[in-house]
């Protein structure tokens, strides 16, 4: 047995071994207890700001991430926007002047066609007028051969001169310097014969006259015949074909056969006859006296077809031009689309691009709002965990627990 004095009220009393093993076991039981109590409380406060620290972390990540990806995103819109702004300013840039071109280009056609139209009346006016010229010059013509005809009944061989030949040329000369200076008459002194033939022939006097450019417009095969060869047999029309052949052997693009042949057939005598019924172009048969009315109808008519061939070749050559002009534009129309196609081809690769670059930021901003929720689950966790919870399956824990929650209620 041993004494011991409470410390309290200085009591002594006995106290055998069992029991003095069973107050030092209490006190260690009892320091025990708030040791493990204590480090339990430290652990759970230590884990707490862990899991405080690590939802800061991920908050502070995933707010850093989504704000990086909404600033790419925003850049890449504004990369997209500034393209297509770009792309149409470049567009407009390159259409507006061609534009313009076109509208002046197409008033030029307009223009064109506005002068063409005005050609082209002028030129049916002028053929109008032409026409009712033509028209006065055959009456003044039928007047004058009206007037022939009585002279020449009263007219004989004789008047008219002792050759046909002389008698035209001196008529044309009287009229050279006035009627005809720049026109070539004389005559056909080279005898050309064709392949088939033993000996050539050759016309009597050949009409040519060329423009200030020197360009032939008018040529006439000229082929005189007097009344003496009448005694020979023969006829107007058996000279026909001689005068065609020397006619095309000497590139004369006319024939002409004045003739006193025949003198009492009154086709011949009526005036102009055109052998093209016997068939020979281009070809006629006159009296002596319609021998200069003649020349100077054909070499009017020749000089008048000039003027109108060159109007239609001036109208050709502007229809030329338009027609070139309207395949640059058709050109220039395929050349631009083409380039346009391209442009906008490159476009829309750009944006695809830009498109594909903001589904993969999508898709990251999905995970970190995954990571987010999953972060939230685990806080909520750690929000509901209990000393209860974590000694529900751990018998030992439990029990020290317990007891040390019956002691704190004892007390």
């Amino acid at each position: 047995m041993k004494e011991v004095t409470c410390p309290h009220c200085e009591q002594v009393f006995e106290m055998d071994a069992a029991g003095y093993a069973d107050i030092v076991k209490q006190i260690k039981d009892s320091e025990f207890n708030s040791e493990l109590e204590n480090r339990l409380k430290d652990a759970q406060e230590k884990y707490m700001v862990e899991i405080e620290l690590a939802k800061a972390k991920v908050a502070e990540k995933k707010s850093k991430e989504a704000a990086n990806k909404d600033k790419e995103i925003e850049k890449l819109k504004g990369e997209l926007e500034s393209a297509e702004y770009k792309s149409k300013l470049e567009i407009n840039d390159a259409v507006s002047p061609l534009k313009e071109e076109l509208l002046e280009l197409k008033n030029q056609i307009s223009s064109a066609e506005k002068e063409m139209a005005l050609r082209e009346k002028t030129l049916a006016e002028s053929y109008q007028i032409e026409l009712k010229s033509k028209q006065q010059i055959i009456d003044l013509k039928d007047d004058e051969i009206s007037r022939i005809k009585d002279m020449k009944s009263k007219m004989s061989v004789k008047e008219i001169g002792e050759k046909l030949e002389q008698w035209c040329e001196n008529q044309f000369n009287l009229l050279r310097a006035s009627a005809f200076p720049n026109s070539y008459f004389a005559k056909d002194n080279e005898s050309v014969k064709d392949a088939d033939e033993t000996k050539g022939t050759k016309g009597d006097y050949i009409f040519r006259e060329k423009d200030s450019n020197g360009v032939e417009f008018v040529s006439i095969m000229f082929e005189m015949k007097d009344k003496m060869d009448e005694t020979k047999g023969e006829t107007n029309k058996s000279h026909l074909a001689k005068l065609d052949k020397d006619r095309k052997k000497k590139n004369c693009e006319y024939a002409v056969l004045v003739s006193m042949l025949e003198m009492d057939n009154e086709l011949y005598n009526s005036g102009i006859v055109d052998m093209c019924i016997h068939g020979y172009e281009k070809m006629y048969v006159v009296r002596p006296h319609y021998f200069i009315p003649l020349l100077s109808l054909i070499r009017n008519e020749a000089r008048k077809s000039l003027d109108i061939r060159n109007e239609l070749a001036i109208i050709k050559s502007q229809n030329i031009d338009i027609e070139n002009f309207q395949n640059d534009i058709l050109d220039f129309r395929e050349k631009f689309g083409k380039n346009y196609v391209s442009s906008m081809n490159n476009l829309q690769k750009a944006i695809d691009q830009i498109d594909a670059t903001i589904k993969k930021l999508e898709s990251v901003k999905k995970s970190l709002t995954t990571s987010g929720n999953q972060l939230r689950l685990a806080n909520d966790k750690a929000q509901g965990l209990t000393i209860k919870k974590l000694t529900n399956k751990n018998p030992t824990m439990k029990s020290l627990f317990d007891n040390l929650n019956s002691k704190k209620d004892e007390k």
